[in-house]
């Protein structure tokens, strides 16, 4: 038994170690655990009226001593925690301590949980049990290739553009008008992503969400090795302030169990040239969105065009503007002989 609880302490003093250097990856970076924004056991008062917690439950959610879950390794379950408090931090991390298992082997399992950054908070929906359509920021640990297996209840061969293996975690910044694609995993709406593969394993899984400097960052932890893997690094993203943290999860007919064992989220402070802190106070985010990016395709059966086929579609319209330019100039010079023999 000494052995063991031995184990244990040097297995949280390395993880400790790890959040540690991971908060000081960036050069005179500092962060400051807000207890208002966090959720750790033993979760007293979680989803309580009272006014000393932080967090509202919804759905099928059930909190026990040592996790939340968020649901049940059951067919048609939802539920959710959402922080009660707006953030109102400029750069923040968000490290959520989890874990999916269940029943189902291989593929046959679903679907997943999000975690959340959004304007609208405890508003159930058809996205891991959260709203379509939502303002702010989504993160999914997606454990079902739905479109996948859409193309092979159809018969049909799938040629992506990239290839995903599943579980895989994806990321999308909406402004309220986008529509997450379930039957696509999301493909058309993603900034990123990584495969992830944390189902049933019996170490401890993390996941870190950053936003530092318009950076957003996601990192893993899943080996059970302390060491933080990169998955997502986007620059250019704006994300508004005032906007909640929050978790959901839902259950078709295939299932897990999901639960949450902690959230815990960080202030960072960084240092910022004079210029820098003038620029990011003058420029206030109202809306949510990401620098140049553009939607993939939403035909599911259209196919990337290769190389060559880019080629001879830009040859041939090179070639037609050629054409209409020749005849531009000889209809032009038709025209001026015509006015000189007006003239005489």
């Amino acid at each position: 038994m000494a052995l063991l609880g031995g184990c244990y302490v040097l297995r949280m003093a390395l993880l400790w170690l790890a959040f540690c250097t991971l908060g000081q990856g960036d050069s005179g970076t500092e962060e400051y655990l807000k207890r208002e924004h966090s959720l750790t056991k033993p979760y007293q008062g979680l989803g309580a009226s009272s006014s000393g917690t932080f967090w509202d439950i919804s759905g099928n959610t059930m909190v026990t001593a040592q996790y939340v879950r968020l649901t049940p390794d059951l067919q048609s379950k939802q539920g959710a925690i959402w922080n009660r408090v707006a953030c109102l931090m400029r750069d923040w991390e968000m490290q959520i301590h989890f874990k999916i298992h269940g029943q189902g082997k291989k593929n046959l399992n679903g679907d997943g949980f999000a975690v959340w950054y959004t304007k609208d908070r405890m508003q159930p929906g058809s996205v891991f049990g959260s709203k379509d359509l939502f303002t702010g920021l989504g993160v999914f640990l997606d454990t079902y290739p739905n479109e996948e297996k859409l193309h092979e209840s159809k018969k049909r061969r799938y040629t992506p553009s990239t290839q995903r293996i599943f579980p895989y975690i994806s990321a999308m910044v909406n402004n309220g008008s986008l529509s997450y694609d379930h039957s696509r995993d999301g493909r058309p709406t993603t900034i990123g992503g990584c495969t992830a593969l944390v189902r049933n394993l019996n170490h401890d899984t993390f996941v870190v969400i950053r936003y530092l400097k318009r950076r957003l960052t996601v990192m893993i932890d899943i080996d059970g090795k302390n060491e933080w893997k990169d998955c997502i690094d986007i620059p250019g993203v704006r994300l508004p302030l005032g906007y909640y943290f929050g978790a959901s999860s839902a259950t078709g007919d295939l299932t897990d169990n999901h639960d949450i064992i902690s959230v815990k989220v960080y202030q960072l402070t960084v240092e910022r040239a004079p210029g820098e802190e003038e620029e990011v106070e003058e420029e206030e985010v109202l809306i949510p969105s990401v620098d140049n990016f553009i939607l993939q395709g939403d035909d599911p059966d259209s196919e990337p065009m290769s190389g060559v086929t880019l080629f001879f579609i830009s040859f041939f319209s090179l070639v037609g503007l050629m054409v209409l330019a020749v005849i531009g100039v000889i209809v032009f010079q038709k025209w001026q002989e015509q006015s000189r023999k007006r003239f005489y």
